[in-house]
């Protein structure tokens, strides 16, 4: 166990105090340092101390062991299909409150109110500047032109970010079209998926691809990373929409626990978590585009230019995660 300020982070192993007064306990996929700034910035205005649980994964199954006997309040975690997953595994409730729904634009928070967006990022198109004219480059569709064979890089397509895309695809054209995308976009890669998204920019950096499919934010990592920098100085972010959409986004977000054992403290930190106040800060340290109204991103987010996110909610998206998963199979596309 180490701290961070007012933030305690705790491996696996290690358990978190259940009820105790002044204590937020959180279960999460995002590591203790990102969200180091918002947990002390919140102990600062509001005396709470907050205890963060780093899950490499398993957090379903965690929470599902540990019953109601769970010392979690809460969890954050990256990616609607993973903050889907608890809520269909029943282990949140809901909870509304005028502070939330004001805060949160309704495209970025279940509807029942199990979970909350803090941040965006968006799914974009990684282009090598001298080898692609931005114009090439329009919407999702155009992904399976096979005027793109051999030229585009990926990681798996069995990664959350991915299946979260093909989601997308299947609740805009449907799943027998986002079956033949899928399988276009595969004759087009230049390789066989792997690695991160940071990766893929390699790759077109050394001349493996010209265009890559990534989240906005890691272009702020490789710039901060002066062995990376080179990599990132060497695309274009481009943002693609879909024929009848816009640019697909995804979130960061926070649920309260079926256990909650500290369900007000929770409650209250939810609020400060969706407030403009915190979602610039969470948002500026990890390069993400916050999403309550009059905030604004870093001016190095900034610099990418500006796109229009697609306005369907996010829960419909996740409904096709079963569908996305079996198409991806079905054409073999990390083979």
């Amino acid at each position: 166990m180490y701290r961070l300020t007012c933030a305690t982070a705790l491996m696996l192993s290690t358990a978190l105090p259940a009820m105790a007064e002044g204590v937020v306990n959180i279960y999460s996929y995002r590591q203790p340092e990102l969200i180091a700034p918002l947990t002390e910035a919140f102990t600062e205005e509001t005396g709470i101390e907050v205890n963060v649980a780093y899950l490499e994964k398993g957090m379903v199954e965690r929470l599902q062991a540990e019953g109601d006997r769970s010392p979690a309040d809460m969890v954050l975690t990256v990616d609607i299909s993973r903050l889907s997953a608890v809520v269909d595994a029943g282990l949140t409730q809901p909870v509304e409150t005028e502070t939330l729904t004001t805060n949160v634009p309704a495209q970025y928070r279940d509807p029942d109110g199990n979970w909350y967006g803090l941040t965006t990022r968006a799914r974009i198109v990684y282009a090598s500047k001298d080898r692609v004219d931005p114009a090439e480059v329009t919407t999702y569709e155009d992904l399976a032109d096979p005027k793109w064979e051999g030229r585009i890089c990926t990681r798996s397509g069995t990664h959350a970010y991915n299946v979260a895309l093909t989601s997308a695809v299947i609740e805009h054209q449907g799943e027998e079209a986002a079956k033949e995308w899928l399988q276009g976009v595969k004759n087009n890669l230049a390789r066989k998926p792997q690695g991160n998204d940071r990766a893929q920019v390699k790759a077109i950096w050394a001349g493996e691809c010209d265009i890559a499919i990534g989240n906005t934010y890691y272009m702020g990592k490789m710039l901060e990373d002066p062995e990376q920098t080179e990599w990132a100085n060497s695309v274009n972010v481009l943002f693609p929409e879909f024929e009848d959409g816009g640019t697909h986004v995804n979130i960061s977000g926070v649920a309260l626990t079926k256990s909650a054992p500290n369900k007000e403290n929770a409650i209250k930190m939810m609020e400060f978590l969706t407030s403009p106040k915190a979602q610039e800060i969470y948002a500026h340290a990890n390069y993400e585009y916050p999403i309550a109204e009059g905030t604004e991103a870093d001016d190095i987010v900034k610099g990418w230019g500006t796109f229009t996110a697609d306005e369907t909610n996010l829960m419909a998206i996740a409904a096709h995660r079963a569908a996305a998963l079996k198409i991806t199979e079905e054409v073999d596309f990390d083979g």
